[in-house]
């Protein structure tokens, strides 16, 4: 997605978010205190979405990162484009630095927007958010950090604790340090797929998120649709629900994943949008088992 269309998309998640009391005195803490905030919850359970609602709720800047085995550190300060300047070079085309062949990582953006614009010539990210809070501080997303590589979290222990960076790779070596006009909060999502290094978890502020309850997924359906303008029926949904937590029983019994949040939104939205609104619909119960139990009917 870019342009509009990530814009749109992270205005309405973060107005559709509802987060708990306690997570919503988790950021507070670690706003206050300067700290990462880092997530533990089930996939679907909402860690990633909370970043977008505190930029919108807040009026902050927003930039992300999705992790990979092959993340390290510094991809979140900045990345180097070897193979180009190699190409560059062959062609005789190499400039009197190498600063084209610098881009910002979200940490740059977050850091000092004003020192990323320029380099590389590069579009910052969310930039239609973004270029309108140019002077707000910002909240970054670090997903599913456990996927990176193992070293990645305590390669992030300086850069955060001191909220600055040398990019040794930009005009000989450039000093990024936050602007001393706010605080960036770092939000950082783990699904526990790798213990993360004891040394990085208590430079955090911790929070894990519980599996939502009845009344809270009933809420949370309702905000979802009513920013659309849709509905559903209230019998109906606590059908959902009865089939959800039948589904989740069935997944603990058998050792499985349970269906999260995500898939019962999913769920919702599959059955408004398709008009599928009577328990006894025939087509239902096989939607449902791709949503819920991930059933295909059979090898």
């Amino acid at each position: 997605m870019t342009g509009h269309t990530d814009h749109d998309q992270l205005i309405a998640d973060g107005e559709s978010y509802l987060p708990s009391a306690d997570l919503s005195l988790a950021v507070r803490v670690a706003m206050a205190i300067g700290r990462p905030l880092l997530l533990y919850g089930e996939p679907g359970s909402g860690k990633s979405t909370l970043a977008r609602h505190v930029a919108v709720d807040r009026g902050m800047r927003y930039y992300e990162h999705v992790t990979t085995a092959r993340t390290g550190a510094q991809d979140l300060l900045w990345t180097f484009d070897h193979v180009r300047r190699l190409g560059d070079a062959q062609a005789d085309r190499l400039d009197e630095t190498d600063n084209r062949y610098v881009t910002p990582g979200v940490l740059w953006w977050a850091f000092r927007r004003d020192l990323a614009d320029p380099v590389g010539q590069q579009h910052e990210p969310f930039e239609q958010w973004n270029s309108d809070r140019k002077d707000a501080p910002a909240v970054v997303l670090v997903d599913e950090i456990d996927k990176a590589d193992p070293d990645m979290p305590n390669g992030l222990l300086a850069p955060l604790a001191a909220r600055r960076f040398v990019a040794t790779e930009y005009q000989g070596g450039v000093e990024v340090a936050e602007h001393p006009s706010g605080t960036t909060l770092v939000i950082i999502t783990s699904n526990e797929e790798r213990d993360l290094p004891q040394a990085f978890v208590r430079r955090c502020v911790v929070h894990r998120l519980p599996p939502h309850g009845r009344e809270d997924l009933k809420l949370i359906a309702e905000q979802h649709l009513l920013r659309r303008g849709e509905t559903i029926a209230d019998e109906f949904r606590d059908h959902l629900l009865d089939e959800l937590e039948a589904a989740r029983e069935v997944a603990k019994r058998n050792n499985q994943r349970m269906p999260s949040t995500a898939e019962f939104l999913d769920a919702v939205n599959a059955c408004v949008r398709l008009e599928l609104d009577a328990p006894a619909n025939a087509e239902l119960a096989r939607l449902l088992g791709m949503i819920f139990t991930k059933d295909t009917g059979g090898r």
